[in-house]
């Protein structure tokens, strides 16, 4: 990172504008329910984490695609209202842009039915340049494979840190990115998907002695667990406990602050305290990526 400026990190993979529904109980099945909060927000991994960064003092950078409709038009708007650079951004002509509805319920579990036009999802004509010291970090999610295939390589190639955000998607998908990244930042169903491993300090051996890099696992109140390359030795960083709102892009907030902590150069049990108060405090508010802390927030949160 250049002296004097802010940590520029490129966010690759998913956008989308979602519908947040605060419901008292899950819908157990068909029927009419009225939520008790609702919202409307751009969000998706890739974009709720450049927009987290934003608030925590990076200069955050999306690549993402959207269609040239009236939602497209209205999620770059509001990541750029955020502070995110979407110049990136891909507008793709007759491809719609994609949408959520989600709901929450009172212990902060939700349930998520996305759409993703197909067309969104096709291979990248351009990519950012990473060269030259460009950005600091690339950070990728599985919900655009092809676009994170193609930035974790350059990455590689341009001596940057690579880091995905190994969420839940094929298997096929998932063991064709890992071994491109530098930093694997793994949810516990996928660790799961790919090592078969239900317990997370087996599945962050596991991961580590295939990948032969930094391997890190998230486990919501479970906490973090990571491995550094040791053999055998998995570290781990509990939960900070909080009256959960709403866990949703709780995992978004963790890696955005994850790839910042990255880019400044902190030591990794800084990074993951960090970044592990910064997902706290979001689960204890409202409204998804809405809910991502400020720096001084996040400080302040670790004071108490």
């Amino acid at each position: 990172m250049q002296a004097n400026t802010k940590p520029r990190i490129l966010c690759v993979g998913a956008l989308t504008m979602d519908t947040i529904f605060r419901l008292d109980r899950l819908p157990p099945g068909p029927g009419k329910f009225i939520p008790q909060e609702a919202v409307e927000i751009a969000a998706g991994m890739a974009s709720s984490q450049a927009a987290s960064i934003a608030r925590l003092g990076g200069d955050a950078f999306l690549w993402a695609s959207a269609g040239l409709d009236h939602i497209g038009d209205r999620v770059v708007a509001e990541l750029t209202d955020e502070g995110v650079n979407c110049s990136f951004v891909r507008r793709i002509d007759g491809a719609r842009s994609a949408f959520s509805s989600i709901f929450v319920d009172r212990s902060g579990e939700r349930m998520i039915v996305p759409f993703y036009d197909k067309t969104l999802l096709s291979a990248p004509e351009e990519i950012p340049s990473v060269k030259d010291g460009a950005f600091d970090v690339v950070m990728t999610d599985v919900r655009w494979p092809l676009a994170a295939a193609t930035a974790l390589k350059a990455a590689r190639e341009a001596g940057v840190p690579g880091v995905l955000d190994a969420d839940v998607a094929p298997l096929e998908t998932l063991e064709r990115l890992l071994p491109l990244a530098s930093h694997i930042v793994a949810s516990e169903p996928a660790a799961e998907i790919v090592t078969g491993e239900t317990d997370i300090e087996h599945a962050v051996i596991a991961l580590a002695a295939r990948y032969r890099g930094f391997v890190a696992v998230t486990g919501g109140n479970k906490g973090c667990f990571w491995s550094e390359g040791e053999a055998g030795i998995v570290n781990h960083m509990p939960a900070f406990p909080v009256d959960v709102v709403d866990t949703l892009a709780a995992g978004d907030v963790f890696h955005g602050a994850f790839a910042l902590g990255l880019a400044e150069g902190q030591a990794m049990e800084e990074i993951m305290r960090f970044a592990s108060a910064a997902a706290a405090i979001k689960c204890a508010r409202f409204g998804g990526r809405a809910g991502a802390p400020t720096r001084n927030e996040v400080e302040q949160f670790l004071l108490v």
